[in-house]
This record gives structure tokens, sequence and C-alpha cells, in this order.
């Protein structure tokens, strides 16, 4: 078994997922990947599959469960055995979760999975705010209500998933950055 540690943050969009991420990245040094952040290089690169995976994030729609594994996957794998890694946003779809969760494991990984839990409305306050700062073209609010909608329809069942096979710490989300950070090292059993 690795010593690896492998922590994924889960929840609704905007619930805090990429800033806890950078935060518990830079208390302990281990690399983070986003995987929006690869579905957006794969964007960049062009091509049939940059078409339409632009489409389908522009509209807010989630990318199919099949690609956001592909793509979390493709990330465990480069990393050394021994790499601590904290992936922002993953387990969007039960076949998702099952799927990454099982490689973890069958690579004998230590696996983290943090669920920042956020009411809707504070989502919803949240990227407002990022649309007005960031800019970013899939913060419109009709976009972000798809978003909520299928995190409703399918992220909602794969974290009951995850819950029931005992793989999940629950963290309030609303607060401030540094107290949720402080919970959720307390629950990694980072001083």
């Amino acid at each position: 078994m690795s010593n690896a540690h492998t922590v994924f943050f889960v929840g609704k969009p905007a619930s805090g997922k990429g800033t806890q991420a950078e935060l518990l990245s830079k208390k302990t040094g281990w690399s983070v990947i986003s995987t929006s952040g690869g579905l957006r290089e794969l964007v960049a690169q062009g091509g049939a599959l940059s078409d339409k995976l632009k489409e389908t994030m522009d509209a807010g729609y989630l990318t199919p469960s099949w690609l956001a594994a592909y793509a979390n996957l493709k990330a465990l794998f480069a990393l050394p055995e021994s790499g601590d890694v904290i992936f922002d946003g993953a387990h969007r779809s039960i076949d998702e979760a099952r799927t990454v969760v099982e490689a973890v494991q069958w690579l004998g990984r230590g696996l983290h999975i943090i669920h920042l839990v956020v009411p809707d409305e504070e989502v919803r306050a949240r990227i407002a705010l990022r649309r007005e700062t960031e800019g970013r073209a899939d913060d419109t609010p009709e976009a972000v209500e798809k978003r909520i909608q299928a995190y409703y329809e399918l992220t909602d069942k794969s974290i009951a998933f995850l819950r029931t096979e005992g793989l999940l710490v629950e963290i309030n989300g609303v607060g401030a950055r540094e107290a949720i950070a402080a919970e959720i090292d307390a629950a990694l059993g980072i001083a």
C-alpha cells in the first residue's frame, strides 16, 4: 500500500472546492489537479472534441462521466507512486465515482473524499460574484441553474453512494475560508 495521499473535493458548483484545494496545497505542497481545468485544456487543443466539449460546458451541462473519469484517471496514472495529489472536483456521477475510486484503491493509494456542503442560495451568490470578477462564459444565470439541477440529478446520487461506502467526510462549506480549511486539515489528520 502506498503512503501517497489522494484527496478529492466534491460538492455543488462554487462550493469552495478550488479554494480549499489551493489552501490545502499551500499547506502540504501537494499538487492540485482540476477536473474542469483538465477539460478546459481539452477545449484549448481544438478539434471535434474541443468544439463539442466547449458547447457542453458553456451551456452549463455536465460533461459525460466517461470523459471526466478519463481526465482524472489520466492525471492519476501519470503521478509517481509516492506523489500526493488533490483533485478539485470529481465524482459527479455514480459511474465516475465508482471508476475513479476503484482505480485509486487498486493503486493502493490513501483515499480521502471531502464533501463541501453549501446551500443553493450561497452557490448562486458566489457564482454571481465570480461572474463579475472573472467573467467566465459558463457562469450565466441560466448555466448556473442547469449546473445546480445536474448536481441534484447526478452528483447528489454519487455523493450518497460515497457516503454509503463510508468514503465521505462532510464539511460545512459556509464560513471563513481559514476555518473551513482548519476543519479539513483536522479531518485529514494534518497538523
